[in-house]
């Protein structure tokens, strides 16, 4: 039979949420703090070549059950039915992910995003977007600086579309574009096909991992560098070059919570 709801009690075990649940602002806070903090975004299984199932009953097994992360598509799919199943009103729209990349290039629609109406305002809640997943929901009114425990996040509005954006240092970066149109499920399925199969997506050519933590820091792995930094400065605590195998899964296992068998390889050059 297909699952249709999420198990609540083994979700909230997951990320550590404990008080009652309540369709509020104070608990979409909440979850989408701990949610952040507790399951790594992570592309391993698309270089492992096992493909990306996107159905619940897949996504509880692979992000509840089995504790591992995911991407958008997993992560952003998974809150957006434990919101509904808690009685929000949640809504997955479709986005490109644009950090550190000119306006004049347009990336693929290959992004999805939760919106939540709740109480006449409507909040956008993301926790797959990587090393930038926000840790507080944002609330969708333009121009308007909104902290977080981690970085500061606004919303503008240019040539009729959407920029979310971060302050890092000081400085306004895009994080993604959006029109605020619907991701429909075979737009979610044909986004996941060509990013998680196309030899030339991002996810399939490099090793990618990213965790924040509840002391406002964050967890970046790519490919051979791994970074300790602080969120609202960017000021960097900790990195380390990584030479071999055996030295990723370690920091998988100590910074990520990812297990893998010793012989695991990811097929990442230099490693």
């Amino acid at each position: 039979m297909t699952t249709t709801s999420v198990n609540l009690a083994a979700y909230f075990e997951r990320i550590g949420f404990t008080a009652p649940a309540p369709a509020t602002l104070e608990t979409l806070r909440a979850i989408q703090f701990r949610h952040a903090c507790s399951i790594p975004f992570e592309n391993l299984d698309v270089l492992l070549k096992r493909g990306i199932a996107l159905d619940l009953e897949s996504l509880e097994n692979k992000l509840i059950t089995n504790r591992r992360g995911g991407y958008c598509f997993e992560q952003n799919w998974l809150l957006l039915h434990v919101l509904r199943d808690l009685g929000f009103r949640a809504t997955p729209l479709a986005a490109r992910v644009r950090f550190r990349q000119p306006r004049d290039f347009v990336p693929p629609r290959t992004h999805i995003f939760v919106r939540v109406d709740l109480d006449g305002e409507q909040w956008l809640a993301d926790v797959g977007v990587g090393g930038l997943s926000p840790t507080a929901p944002i609330r969708f009114v333009v121009d308007n600086e909104q902290s977080s425990p981690h970085e500061p996040r606004r919303i503008v509005r240019e040539n009729d579309r959407f920029y979310h954006q971060v302050k890092l240092a000081g400085v306004w970066e895009d994080v993604c574009e959006f029109t605020g149109e619907e991701m429909y499920a075979i737009d979610r399925e044909v986004g996941n096909w060509w990013t998680s199969t196309n030899p030339n997506s991002k996810f399939a050519q490099n090793i990618m991992a990213a965790r924040a933590n509840p002391d406002g820091t964050r967890f970046v792995l790519e490919n051979q560098n791994f970074t300790h930094r602080r969120a609202n400065d960017g000021h960097v605590l900790g990195t380390v070059g990584i030479k071999e195998s055996a030295q990723l899964l370690d920091i998988l296992g100590r910074h990520f919570g990812l297990s893998f068998p010793a012989e695991t390889k990811f097929g990442i050059h230099g490693l």
